[in-house]
């Protein structure tokens, strides 16, 4: 609903009784209006003399002229289309705007507040007596690719001319996040080897998820709250590029990056800072994708694996979700360091479907284990990054970081923990995803096996499906405690206006002697981790101080994650 709400639709022989336009005025909710209403009802009251003479003597002009002697007709109503019109006849006063019906002072006393609200049924389903928000599609688009949402669109909302790159937004205090280093705690020292001094490889992970533009314009009423220039792509996208050039991380793992944007601008813009660009977009006609870009002055690329979770001809596994496995490099001439496996995700979101959740991470994990092994049969240094869609402590949490799940009577709507009360009760199937799928239940791609052998391997498998519970062969640990230091309030990831939890991760194979790790998991420091560093999460009191997500200064509903971490070189070295 505009600002300016003109009083200007009124059909040719129908009565303002006629309860499309008295719903029309009334929603108004402003006095003049309410008196304008008023006298038009009085004027088309059953057996008013206006009301009951020949419509053919009744002229649909603006002026209402007929073709009887003017002192034989009767009194005229006023033009709806003129001000003066109701001047004239003493119902409004004659310092009345003439541009139309506006929003009282009470109701909109600032050009960026929020419409009043409207009783009618909204489109995420709430019922028409419900007092909310005006509904999206009678909310200009916020950020949406045409016009709306432009300076141009935004000073016919405001009623004032925006210059172009100006926001007239409220005074938005930027959000503050420090650095925890970790350092200190951390074995600093070089090795030496055959007279030849060893040093660490010290580098940075990103994890953020960039928001996509189609998404935020499929879904504006999650961003009812947000002033709407924010939400403008042309207003995102520098903000995006400044963020990620100030933390410059080495490793960068994007989710819900749009495809068109990717190939136009945030590849070439990334390439212009020295980063090598690896991209996988979601099946089907999903417009966004998963990105991992990695600095080329400090690792090179040794191999890319793409992960698509659709299978057709498996009702489980229908979803267009997808991941992005690189196998890095790093670039030391000092030192011989072993490769890091580097896997970015974003699963999908549906918070009622835990069993599509595991058996797209079954699939993620069980190709993982396939790029990071070593020729002993171990793995490489794992970094397991993006968007779970799952809470801290939930099933599907615990799976990744206990390396084991027992499902047993589990609902499928608890195995993310997104919802407090989950719909629905029905409980996970034995085994979660067929054998067809090829995956076992320890998230390893079934090895080809000889006949002889055949029938007790099928055996064996066939007793690991019936059993309700899965596991995987990595050793991870999260980099981020999820509760505040200060506070042990939890910290938050994302936020709009329907939530504020963390879903984020960065998952890493920690090596021993590791601050977060427990000492079951972790590997040896030449295959492992250790965690330097991270920027600071924030709880929701400090996300309500600017105004929640996305802000000025913030253009994702998402924080990006960024950690430090430590590769010792190779033993054999």
């Amino acid at each position: 609903m505009s600002r300016h709400t003109n009083v200007n639709y009124v059909r040719p022989g129908v009565s303002p009784n006629h309860p499309m336009f008295g719903r029309y005025l009334s929603t108004v909710g402003f006095p003049p209006a309410q008196t304008v209403y008023n006298h038009w009802r009085h004027w088309y009251q059953p057996g008013h003399l206006w009301w009951t003479h020949p419509f053919h003597l009744r002229h649909p002009s603006s002026s209402f002229s007929t073709v009887r002697h003017p002192a034989n007709r009767p009194p005229r109503p006023p033009d709806p289309y003129r001000w003066s019109s109701w001047r004239q006849t003493g119902i409004l006063p004659h310092n009345q705007p003439r541009q139309g019906l506006q929003s009282s002072a009470g109701l909109m006393d600032r050009s960026n507040s929020e419409p009043p609200q409207k009783r009618r049924k909204s489109a995420d389903g709430r019922p028409a007596g419900e007092k909310t928000q005006l509904s999206p599609e009678h909310l200009p688009p916020k950020g949406s690719r045409s016009t709306k949402g432009s300076s141009k669109w935004l000073s016919k909302v405001t009623g004032m001319p925006i210059p172009p790159g100006k926001l007239p937004s409220p005074a938005t205090p930027e959000l503050k996040r420090h650095w925890e280093d970790l350092s200190h705690l951390c074995n600093a020292a070089s090795s030496v080897k055959g007279g030849e001094q060893k040093w660490p490889f010290d580098f940075s992970v990103m994890s953020y998820n960039i928001l996509s533009q189609d998404l935020l314009c499929d879904n504006t009423y999650l961003y009812r709250h947000c002033h709407p220039p924010v939400l403008d792509w042309c207003h995102r996208y520098p903000n995006i590029i400044k963020e990620l050039e100030q933390h410059s991380a080495d490793i960068m793992c994007l989710q819900e990056v749009q495809e068109d944007h990717y190939k136009n601008q945030i590849k070439p813009s990334l390439e212009s800072l020295g980063y090598h660009c690896e991209y996988k977009r979601r099946t089907g006609l999903k417009p966004d994708g998963c990105a991992v870009v990695f600095k080329r002055e400090r690792f090179s690329l040794v191999s890319c694996q793409p992960v698509e979770y659709f299978r057709r001809g498996v009702p489980l596994l229908d979803r267009d979700n997808v991941g992005l496995i690189v196998l890095l490099q790093p670039i030391d001439p000092h030192s011989s360091l072993t490769n890091i496996c580097v896997a970015n995700t974003h699963l999908l979101y549906n918070p009622r479907r835990g069993d599509i959740k595991l058996a797209q991470l079954a699939m993620l994990l069980a190709e993982i284990s396939q790029v990071a092994q070593l020729p002993d049969s171990s793995v490489c240094p794992v970094l397991l990054c993006g968007d779970f869609n799952s809470v801290p402590w939930s099933p599907l949490y615990r799976f990744i970081r206990d390396s084991r799940l027992e499902y047993d009577g589990l609902p499928i709507g608890k195995v993310s923990g997104q919802e407090e009360n989950p719909r629905g009760q029905r409980i996970l199937n034995v085994p979660i995803w067929p054998r067809s799928l090829g995956i076992s239940q320890q998230c390893q791609y079934e090895s080809q096996t000889t006949d002889s052998d055949l029938k007790d391997v099928e055996q064996a498998e066939l007793d690991g499906f019936t059993k309700p519970s899965i596991e995987h062969c990595l050793k991870l640990t999260s980099a981020y405690s999820h509760y505040l230091k200060e506070s042990s309030q939890p910290e938050i990831t994302t936020c709009h206006s329907r939530t504020a939890i963390t879903v984020d991760y960065i998952f890493y194979s920690a090596a021993l002697g590791d601050v977060t790790a427990q000492a079951e998991c972790s590997v040896p420091p030449e295959k492992g981790l250790q965690l330097l560093g991270r920027l600071a999460l924030v709880g929701e009191d400090e996300l309500q101080k600017v105004n929640s997500l996305p802000n000025k200064y913030n253009s994702s509903d998402h924080l990006p994650l960024l950690t430090r971490f430590r590769l010792h070189p190779r033993a054999d070295s």
